[in-house]
């Protein structure tokens, strides 16, 4: 079992940039895939990018490609989410996700784990 807890978010301009962190507790970090979502207000959670557990591969929802950079680093038990060029519309609580596999998923069903979440504000 993994316990996920995501630090990193804040309120900041638009155009500026911020790095999510979802520290994992447990020794089998390296065996799960990630991903990133988030959950506007009044909106279902939505996926915003994951990663193998290799961190061979990623993958992106298109409205963030090219600003966002999912990346995992598995003797710290954390993966990140570098987000740059922010938009008002990137507002929302980010959620970390781990699944016991090698590949990813984009659904939020595909994830048995998840963290707290971290409130990301965008002003414009």
């Amino acid at each position: 079992q993994v316990q996920l807890v995501e630090s990193g978010g804040g309120l900041v301009q638009a155009g500026g940039s911020l790095r999510l962190s979802c520290v994992a507790s447990g020794r089998t970090f390296s065996s799960y895939a990630m991903g990133w979502f988030r959950q506007a207000p009044g909106k279902e959670r939505e996926f915003v990018a994951a990663i193998t557990w290799s961190g061979a591969i990623t993958a992106y929802t298109d409205s963030v490609k090219g600003r966002f950079t999912i990346s995992r680093d598995n003797a710290k038990n954390t993966v990140y989410l570098q987000m740059n060029s922010l938009k008002p519309e990137d507002t929302a609580v980010y959620y970390c996700a781990g699944r016991n596999d090698y590949y990813y998923s984009r659904a939020v069903s595909g994830y048995a784990y998840w963290g707290q979440g971290t409130q990301v504000t965008v002003s414009s």
